[in-house]
């Protein structure tokens, strides 16, 4: 299969049987910049495309649980999105073993949509039928019945990621100890060791976005040391987390009012990976709280 060029619109269409890793492989498309659309009516579909000119790539899981899904209705909707110009459209069949399946339905004690009353196998034997001219047209087709969910993730990024890579986006932000540690952060780091720019009647109103504040904070004879070792531990874990399957990291900074030692470390911190090809967002979160404030007053 052949990667589209950059002029042409990516749409994926992902199906196969109930507990094949469809929802999976939605969300590793979604982390490689896809907008996903899980069980989208197929008539929607049309629509939805001639709303829109943009040419971010799109997914759509495709579930036989649709009230208007069936094999003749997919390959249909296949060829006339192939047909469209500006448009390449794809099938990825997520495949597994009846015995895995099996297992998967026993384990998480579910009732296969198919068979809501009856045993899982009824269902599974159902959907594949039904599933069996899709399978067939399938233009990448992922067998998923030895695969966990990293060795899943690998397999769609060979095939849809750019340059069949996962990519981890990085966030950093700084913050204020006195009103709490952020939520969901993976890494924290507490910079309330360092000389306070606070202390100094010229540096108290700024913050350590600004030039002044910045060069105080760094001038801390146990600044250079710091930044340095934070910056090492992260090129260390960032890579693992990556490989790991993470799609986010989040790093922050802490000090006792979040306006200047935080903040120019933070700012460091962001510059430092970036430089070293790492995607970096920033957030102040006590600045952007104090301009929120402003902006109502």
């Amino acid at each position: 299969m052949t990667r589209p060029d950059q002029s042409s619109r990516r749409i994926v269409l992902v199906t196969g049987p109930s507990g094949a890793g469809r929802t999976s492989a939605l969300n590793v498309l979604e982390d490689a910049g896809f907008e996903t659309i899980d069980n989208l009516p197929l008539r929607l579909l049309t629509p939805l495309l001639d709303g829109t000119g943009e040419l971010r790539p799109l997914a759509l899981g495709i579930d036989p649980r649709n009230r208007d899904f069936s094999a003749n209705n997919v390959l249909d909707l296949l060829g006339s999105l192939s047909a469209r110009p500006g448009l390449v459209a794809e099938l990825l069949y997520l495949d597994c073993s009846t015995d895995v399946l099996l297992r998967r339905f026993s384990e998480t004690r579910r009732r296969h949509p198919l068979a809501p009353a009856d045993r899982p196998a009824v269902g599974i034997a159902r959907e594949l039928e039904m599933l069996a001219p899709i399978r067939a047209r399938a233009d990448v087709l992922i067998e998923t019945s030895d695969l966990n969910v990293h060795q899943l993730r690998s397999e769609v990024e060979h095939w849809f990621a750019p340059g069949g890579e996962h990519h981890l986006t990085v966030s950093v932000q700084s913050f204020s100890y006195k009103r709490g540690l952020p939520r969901s952060v993976d890494m924290v780091y507490d910079c309330r060791f360092l000389r306070n720019p606070f202390w100094q009647q010229d540096l108290r109103t700024l913050d350590g976005t600004d030039a002044a504040v910045a060069s105080y904070v760094q001038g801390d004879p146990l600044f250079a040391e710091f930044s340095q070792k934070v910056l090492e531990l992260s090129l260390l874990l960032l890579p693992a987390s990556r490989d790991e399957g993470k799609s986010h990291i989040s790093i922050a900074f802490g000090c006792t009012g979040g306006q200047h030692r935080s903040v120019t470390l933070a700012e460091h911190h962001a510059l430092r990976l970036a430089e070293q090809g790492w995607q970096v967002s920033i957030r102040h979160r006590e600045l952007d709280r104090r301009n929120r404030e402003e902006a109502r007053t």
